[in-house]
């Protein structure tokens, strides 16, 4: 845990594959201690203290509740609504229906697309999309653009990133929708050279970009603790509070819809309730400084 770094990836992209469950790691440590108890050895459960206290200096953080919102506090949803989403309307009501400021959707595909602009217009009349990844704001919106994050093994039609200026009652903020390329488990190891790729293109449009404020919100394909997304974490803050697991919805392990920004904070973040996608929406505070 306190050297996954030192985890080459040359080789399967092994260091990838053990970040993107690190926290997880904490389950053998559990294992070890009940290995540990029969035995009543002081020295095995002495040991012990050591993964214990790796884990709770990386992860420990996490579990403590958020502060209590500010009036600087901007609410934002980020959800991968799924191209298979039966029920889009039931899903723009319940993101709705938790009073974000922002909603960033990914996975927007005609007619589903029109249900999600109709059934969201009354609560959010402000809204830009770009491809399959689109924001819906309480708050005016400028300046609406692709971001080419495509990489070169994608050869089709492929648009899956946005940058928009909101203009928020506490100042203008640059806020990137991104979906990044999906990584697959094979017997090689993980395969993730696109994400990775397109995790570099967003990384340098970010670096580029003029306004202080950068908030980004997308399904990343990437834990934060992934090596992959350090194009984006190196440059960007992440939730201080909250696990937030997201995918698979039905049994989650790892958070993969993220909230990130640059000269402001991410808060608390958590997970809502289950929609029709296989990912589960996650909820973020950001307080804007």
């Amino acid at each position: 845990m306190a050297f996954h770094r030192a985890v080459p990836n040359s080789v399967g992209r092994l260091g990838s594959l053990l970040e993107a469950f690190l926290p997880w790691l904490g389950l053998v440590v559990m294992a070890l201690l009940v290995l540990a108890l029969p035995r009543r050895s002081g020295i095995a459960l002495l040991a012990l203290l050591l993964p214990v206290a790796t884990w709770t200096h990386l992860f420990g953080g996490l579990l403590l509740p958020g502060s209590a919102p500010g009036p600087h506090d901007l609410v934002v949803v980020q959800h991968n609504v799924s191209d298979e989403n039966t029920d889009p309307a039931g899903t723009a009501r319940a993101l709705a229906g938790a009073e974000p400021d922002l909603i960033a959707l990914e996975e927007l595909v005609p007619p589903a697309l029109a249900v999600y602009a109709q059934t969201l217009a009354s609560d959010y009349p402000y809204h830009a999309v770009r491809g399959t990844v689109g924001l819906w704001s309480k708050h005016p919106l400028t300046g609406a653009r692709p971001v080419d994050i495509k990489p070169r093994q994608i050869t089709e039609s492929w648009s899956r990133g946005l940058r928009t200026v909101v203009h928020t009652p506490h100042g203008d903020i640059a806020a990137y929708v991104a979906h990044l390329p999906s990584v697959r488990i094979r017997a090689s190891g993980l395969a993730s050279s696109g994400r990775d790729e397109s995790a570099r293109l967003l990384g340098q449009a970010i670096a580029a970009e003029n306004l202080k404020r950068v908030l980004l919100l997308g399904d990343l394909n990437g834990t934060v603790d992934d090596r992959g997304l350090t194009p984006l974490t190196s440059r960007l803050n992440t939730a201080a509070r909250g696990f937030a697991f997201s995918f698979p919805e039905a049994f989650p392990l790892a958070r993969i819809d993220q909230v990130m920004a640059r000269s402001a904070t991410v808060g608390h973040i958590r997970t809502l309730s289950a929609t029709g996608s296989d990912h589960l929406p996650v909820l973020a505070r950001v307080t804007l400084g």
